[in-house]
């Protein structure tokens, strides 16, 4: 163990000077020598409890954003909704010093790379010893703490003294800030069983309504619950996304989904109107809050039949091909992080782009302007998932059975398909069991299958809350669908009527509560 420079941990204020070693923070501590460290005015912590972190300021509590389960994911603020996202265990690190686990993630809070430094992030990673994963609670005041990181001496701080939803969280020096007070209040008793650290995706989920009870046992009110289980989605990886809002992303949109595909802002037609002259603006603005959340953004879309730029059709082929060509290169060079792209959306019979001949036409597959078009999404975009998407094809007979003659069409002329998309908008019209027939057989030509525009336009919400329960959570339990994306979800901004399921005043439709105890959000 390397050992570094005697610092002082307190201020003056705090009534006493503690010292600390400094040492490496990818180095363990040893709790030994650390107990003189202690921050006056520790409170005992109950280790077999579940925890939220509530700021005195905002009132708000502490989670980490998007419900992710990715390393590096930030923590931030925001109304506190009673979600595993939000919730924490305390395992004890020796010297009154605690990790602090989410329950959703099974991640450990620390500072980012083990900073030492004001200002360094407090995001979740892989639980280690470092004392950049150690904190201690202090009482400053009644039910109040400073919320002390051992490697540092440096308090748990919201940033720029902020209290809206979505500010991330600091470590800085004690200035007795009110941004720098916190309450550690019991979720629930570990004794009793709760669902909180067993059930839930990061370490004992298994996918459905709900998993059984991990090391908090299965008694109680949560152990073998649904909202316990691994509705959370860490268990099972999927995601569930949505898309942006009357061309922007709405307020609190990282808080209920996990990936986001722009509506419109990234089509075509919408970016260069006019030839050689592209509006990025709104797309850079997704962009840049997908990356600040650490949300999966979709690309939408790159060859359509329709909200192409009117001005396409009067070129040559030649022209056609190098314009679609640089359009690619263009959104892949700007946007080097996007997660996936509907290469080709709504193929033929369903739209024909005025620029199919010029991009290869039919060709020897049939099909060669889509294969081309992978092809160039492939070499300008290599860490993109590519998906071939179309509406209809988990619905009715003849728009599957034109869906799969042209998917494997495309694959077996070498196309790079990495997956199917199907926008599943009349999905609620059908049964449950004939959809999930159509998704086995396109299943079956060796790709996942995307939910890529999910919704259901019924006015009655109790039949909406229904089907939601019914199809939703067979997406969720096919093993070929790795991630689910719904199509608008907020009253009156949705593409299509009655497919709402939240009030733009916060409330609620019953289907929208439903999903979000499904998923534990």
């Amino acid at each position: 163990m390397r050992f570094g420079t005697k610092q002082a941990l307190l201020a003056a204020a705090m009534g006493m000077v503690a010292v600390s070693c400094v040492i490496d923070p990818e180095e363990a501590y040893d709790a030994e020598t650390e107990e003189g460290a202690s921050v006056d005015g520790a409170i005992t912590v109950d280790t077999s409890a579940v925890y939220t972190l509530v700021g005195t300021q905002s009132n708000k509590c502490v989670e980490i954003r998007g419900g992710s389960t990715s390393n590096s994911a930030a923590a931030q603020i925001a109304t506190c909704n009673g979600t595993t996202r939000q919730q924490f265990r305390a395992e004890s690190m020796g010297g009154g010093y605690f990790r602090l686990k989410n329950v959703n993630s099974g991640l450990c809070l620390g500072t980012n790379g083990g900073s030492n430094a004001d200002g360094a992030t407090i995001v979740q990673s892989g639980c280690g010893t470092a004392g950049s994963q150690q904190f201690q609670f202090a009482d400053v005041a009644t039910n109040v703490q400073r919320v002390t990181v051992r490697s540092s001496g440096k308090a748990l701080d919201v940033m720029g003294l902020a209290t809206t939803d979505g500010t991330g969280l600091q470590q800085w020096g004690w200035a007795n800030g009110a941004n720098q007070k916190f309450s550690l209040r019991v979720v629930a008793s570990g004794t009793s069983g709760t669902g909180g650290s067993g059930g839930t995706g990061g370490t004992g989920g298994t996918g459905g309504t709900g998993g059984t009870g991990g090391s908090g046992g299965s008694g109680g009110s949560g152990g073998s619950g649904g909202g316990g289980g691994s509705g959370g989605g860490g268990g099972s990886g999927k995601f569930v996304g949505n898309i942006t809002t009357s061309g922007a992303v709405r307020d609190g949109f990282s808080r209920y989904w996990n990936q986001i595909t722009p509506e419109n802002e990234g089509k075509w037609g919408e970016v260069e109107r006019t030839r050689g002259s592209r509006n990025w603006s709104r797309l850079d603005a997704i962009y840049n809050y997908a990356r600040s959340n650490n949300l999966p953004m979709k690309a939408h879309t790159f060859v359509w039949g329709a909200q192409q730029p009117s001005w396409i059709a009067s070129l040559s082929g030649s022209e056609q091909q190098a314009a679609v060509k640089d359009w690619m290169r263009s959104y892949c060079a700007r946007y080097p992080e996007t997660k996936y792209i509907d290469v080709v959306n709504e193929p033929p019979p369903h739209t024909t782009p005025s620029y199919m001949n010029g991009i290869g036409g039919a060709g020897a597959s049939g099909y060669d302007w889509i294969v081309n078009a992978f092809k160039w999404a492939r070499e300008y975009c290599p860490g993109a998932v590519l998906i071939l998407n179309d509406y209809n094809n988990i619905e009715y007979e003849g728009d599957h059975n034109n869906f799969m003659r042209i998917a494997r069409a495309v694959i077996n002329a070498g196309a790079p398909v990495d997956a199917l998309g199907a926008q599943a908008h009349d999905a609620y019209k059908i049964s449950t069991p004939t959809v999930k027939g159509y998704i086995d057989r396109l299943a079956s030509l060796g790709k996942p299958v995307y939910i890529t525009e999910y919704d259901i336009g019924l006015a009655d919400d109790n039949q909406q809350k229904r089907v939601m329960e019914e199809q939703f959570t067979m997406f969720w339990n096919h093993p070929s669908v790795p991630g689910i994306t719904l199509w608008g979800y907020i009253v009156g901004a949705t593409w299509r009527d009655n497919t709402g399921i939240q009030y733009s005043d916060g409330r609620m439709r019953p289907a929208m509560t439903w999903l979000m105890n499904f998923l534990g959000r």
